[in-house]
């Protein structure tokens, strides 16, 4: 069963083409990372499938048209920003009285024994709380509803490693169930690589990649050489070389490992230097 089916989503803002006709399927049960750098259209694509604008194409998301049916949609439907949304003058209890008012799903229980396991006081103002609190705070009014899709935009943006690692960590431990639908929005990659398991990377409101992580780490391959090696390695066609440490780094698509390893050492490539080589050299995932 198919969470979100896309096709040909094309959105325009004047002259500057958004999303460029994009097709996209999300199976119930995945966690979907959508990588891009900045402007390359992914916050345009997190919209229209949360409902928040329109596009050419065809879009449904657990069955139902968001542009049309958007209120239907989000009673199964959650949505974290890259933007706090809470009003700052706003007690951490206050929030849980509003979301308990206005979603029926809202288990406020549950959203209490996650924020007892942080250090947010229920009687604090938004505003007098850290970023990464507000982040903690948003996750557990999220986590308590009993929704079926989770969009997350650029969810840990400017917050500290410690803050991104917790964030991933209760997300996988306490929300993901095996058939809870995730997607991530981010163009920072380095946390969310064990999360996933599948991948798109969007540049210039094109897809430029698509797979699932069992194939991206089958059929993607880096390979560690030195000197003397190097000839036969560029001999099989690396998508992308890099120098590192005075040896060289290449990355293969679809090469036999086995003869990569008769070469050097041979290791499953991060996202972001995939992302590099498919997108292309000098951009920054």
């Amino acid at each position: 069963m198919s969470t979100i089916e896309a096709r040909g989503l094309r959105k325009t803002y004047g002259d500057t083409v958004a999303l460029a006709g994009i097709d996209l399927t999300v199976e119930q049960g995945r966690i979907l990372g959508v990588i891009g750098p900045n402007g390359a259209g992914k916050t345009t694509a997190i919209n229209a499938i949360t409902g928040l604008t329109s596009c050419e194409g065809d879009l449904k998301v657990l069955g139902l048209n968001p542009w049309t049916q958007r209120d239907a949609l989000m009673q199964d439907a959650c949505f974290i920003a890259d933007v706090a949304v809470l009003p700052r003058w706003l007690r951490v209890s206050q929030a849980l009285d509003f979301v308990a008012g206005v979603h029926p799903k809202f288990d406020r229980a549950k959203a209490e024994g996650f924020l007892a396991r942080t250090a947010i006081p229920l009687k604090k103002k938004v505003g007098k709380l850290s970023k990464g609190m507000v982040t903690q705070l948003h996750l557990a009014l999220v986590m308590a509803i009993d929704a079926k899709l989770l969009v997350l935009d650029e969810p840990t943006l400017g917050l500290d490693i410690l803050f991104r690692k917790q964030f991933y960590d209760t997300l996988l431990t306490d929300y993901f169930d095996g058939n809870r639908t995730i997607l991530v929005a981010t163009h920072q990659v380095e946390e969310i690589q064990h999360v996933l398991t599948d991948l798109v990377f969007i540049d210039k409101g094109r897809i430029a990649l698509s797979c699932s992580m069992e194939a991206f780490e089958s059929r993607y391959a880096e390979l560690t050489v030195g000197p003397e090696q190097l000839p036969s390695a560029r001999a099989l066609n690396p998508i992308n070389e890099r120098q590192g440490l005075g040896r060289t780094i290449l990355l293969f698509d679809g090469v036999d490992r086995d003869r990569l390893s008769e070469l050097g050492d041979v290791r499953v490539p991060s996202i972001a230097d995939l992302f590099v080589a498919v997108v292309g050299k000098g951009v920054a995932a």
